[in-house]
């Protein structure tokens, strides 16, 4: 008898286990280039009790007409198919901490890829670590792969002097289909680089 007990206890007890559920939500996939890698300059006329995110997509603003920096970028210097050269960035003058800032960002399959500027007037750009640097025609750009890093999307970021200032540039894309990530930033340097005085 006592075996008994002891077996339907036992039985209780891993049933009971076995409908055990793990509560919880699936966490969304954070906005592209949701936070800047860069070290920011905070701006004295932005109100710092403002709620809006600058990186998010759902409150960016999309402000005036693409100049400079931005201007000089085009869809079809970026290796993402589908758009025509004159369609403007995806958003413009989205981070009060930099003189301009703007995105180009599509989706690849069930992912989104892109790429940002951000631009700093008489200040260069700089990342708190590295993975090293080019000499891209005369210019040094430094860069941090963060192609394995578990805590963001694969991604390059990219800074280099420019136009008495500094340039940021960040390109992200999980989805491997236009090679290596650094490989498509450097591009994108050499892109500005060329068209620096223009």
């Amino acid at each position: 008898m006592r075996r008994l007990v002891l077996l339907v206890a036992v039985l209780v007890l891993v049933s009971g286990c076995a409908r055990t559920t793990i509560g919880g939500t699936a966490v969304a996939q954070s906005p592209l280039d949701a936070s800047s890698p860069f070290d920011k300059e905070q701006d004295p006329s932005t109100d710092p009790s403002s709620s809006a995110d600058p990186d998010d997509p759902e409150t960016a603003p999309i402000d005036g007409e693409v100049q400079g920096v931005c201007a000089k970028l085009k869809w079809t210097d970026l290796p993402y198919p589908g758009a025509k050269a004159d369609t403007p960035p995806t958003q413009i003058n989205y981070d009060s901490t930099f003189d301009q800032s703007c995105r180009w960002t599509t989706k690849a399959g069930d992912v989104e890829v892109g790429v940002s500027l951000r631009y700093r007037e008489g200040k260069q750009v700089t990342i708190e670590r590295t993975t090293g640097d080019w000499d891209v025609k005369g210019h040094k750009v430094t860069y941090l792969d963060r192609s394995d890093d578990p805590e963001v999307d694969p991604s390059c970021v990219l800074v280099v002097p420019y136009e008495g200032g500094g340039l940021g540039i960040i390109v992200i894309d999980p989805s491997g289909k236009f090679g290596t990530v650094c490989d498509q930033g450097r591009k994108v340097a050499e892109v500005l680089i060329d068209r620096e005085t223009s």
